[in-house]
């Protein structure tokens, strides 16, 4: 037993970026075949059109073409190896290797269109009877090729740019009905979907803490994805989180990325931070003879990794006074549907970053049903960050990262 109980504490230091915890061996298996198969089928199709129809002179086509396998590879060598590597050695990699995907997603989206017109004017061609061209062909796959690779570039650039940039404060206003006057110019800062991990850290937070403060908030909320990584390798970067002021106090509740970062342990440990984790459950908030309530629900993933978390707002507003305004933080967007039907007066969300990379903000509604802003279902407004951190590609295009200053008034 005792080598048992050492084992999993080695396991848990070593934690890598993601814990596929609460997942059966055969879907483990099935999700990573998946994932492989999809990025050598990308891989593939770069390689065919940026350097097969190009026709690099040698020895450079052979060069580019090992270059896209060994581009391909490094990422699943890199999550393995990751588990053992000092986050000294991790962070600088993970921004070569994450860095490639957000590249390999642009190059890929932008070569559709370019395929697209390259079809329409073969098409047009063989209409016409017209006798194919080798080199007209070499041609239109060079001109493609170029504009795709530097089309992809400058905007992998500008991504990288604005995650590098100074975080901007987004100012918005919430007008609610029930709202008394004593908590007319309220303010909530949110903080949502930072993903301290592989290539966020402790500069990050220190800098977010002291935009935080300078706002003189009411309240912060974080309402999830705060980490990628386990406690033991992650926890000691969260310390600026201490340091976080606000009137009636700092408030969090769970994303899905806690449930794949041990989230039992980080609720125990952000307790020890001053932040009070909201697991289903509510408090009053009170100003010159008037009360607000605050609630907060888990995220829906929760009930697969552990078996007493998961959402339950009946839970969380079991007894409230229902005349008194009630914000609900809820990481997903999704679940408004049913703080609409519990009559709550303003929801706030994140999860979906905005859609992060342009033009990934279109596929976002197939799974939730706002991405980002202010937005209203019945009596009930719901805010969407597009997240103050990011995922996985330290890019975004088209969606800025943002630190919300809200303020609740009277409508």
């Amino acid at each position: 037993m005792r080598s048992l109980r050492k084992g999993r504490r080695a396991s848990d230091r070593a934690g890598g970026l993601l814990k596929i915890e609460g997942m059966s061996l055969s879907r483990m298996v099935v999700f990573l075949g998946l994932v492989l198969t999809v990025s050598a089928g990308i891989h593939y199709y770069l390689w065919a059109r940026l350097v097969r129809d190009i026709g690099w002179p040698a020895p450079w086509g052979r060069v580019l073409g090992w270059g896209i396998v060994a581009l391909a590879l490094a990422f699943p060598l890199f999550q393995m190896a990751s588990r053992s590597l000092p986050r000294e050695v991790a962070s600088p990699i993970s921004w070569v290797v994450y860095g490639w995907l957000g590249l390999m997603f642009l190059l890929f989206v932008l070569l559709i269109p370019a395929d697209l017109v390259r079809g329409i004017a073969w098409l047009i061609e063989r209409l016409a009877g017209t006798p194919a061209d080798p080199a007209r062909r070499q041609f239109l796959a060079r001109l493609f090729g170029g504009l795709v690779g530097a089309g992809a570039l400058g905007a992998a650039g500008y991504g990288v740019w604005s995650v590098l940039r100074p975080i901007a404060v987004k100012p918005v206003t919430v007008p609610l009905a029930n709202l008394p006057d004593p908590f007319a110019g309220f303010v909530i800062a949110q903080i949502t979907d930072v993903h301290v991990g592989p290539t966020i850290g402790r500069a990050f937070l220190e800098e977010l803490v002291a935009k935080t403060n300078a706002m003189e908030p009411d309240v912060v909320a974080i309402t999830g994805d705060l980490v990628d990584g386990s406690v033991a390798r992650l926890g000691h970067l969260l310390e600026p989180l201490s340091r976080l002021k606000a009137r009636h106090g700092v408030y969090f509740v769970t994303g899905n990325h806690e449930y794949f970062s041990g989230a039992a342990e980080w609720v125990a440990h952000l307790a020890t931070l001053g932040v009070r984790v909201l697991r289903n459950e509510r408090v009053s908030i009170e100003k010159d003879g008037a009360a607000l309530d605050l609630a907060g629900i888990d995220d829906p993933t929760g009930g697969n990794f552990l078996p007493d978390h998961g959402p339950d707002l009946a839970r969380a507003l079991a007894g409230r006074d229902p005349a008194r305004p009630l914000v609900l933080l809820a990481h997903q967007p999704r679940q408004v549907q049913e703080a609409a039907d519990h009559g709550v007066s303003l929801q706030l969300s994140g999860h979906t970053h905005g859609g992060q990379i342009f033009p990934f903000n279109f596929l976002v509604p197939l799974q939730q049903p706002f991405v980002a802003g202010l937005h209203r279902v019945r009596d009930t407004a719901i805010y969407v960050s597009r997240g103050t951190g990011y995922w996985g590609p330290p890019m975004r295009v088209g969606a800025p990262a943002e630190l919300t200053r809200i303020e609740l008034a009277r409508a």
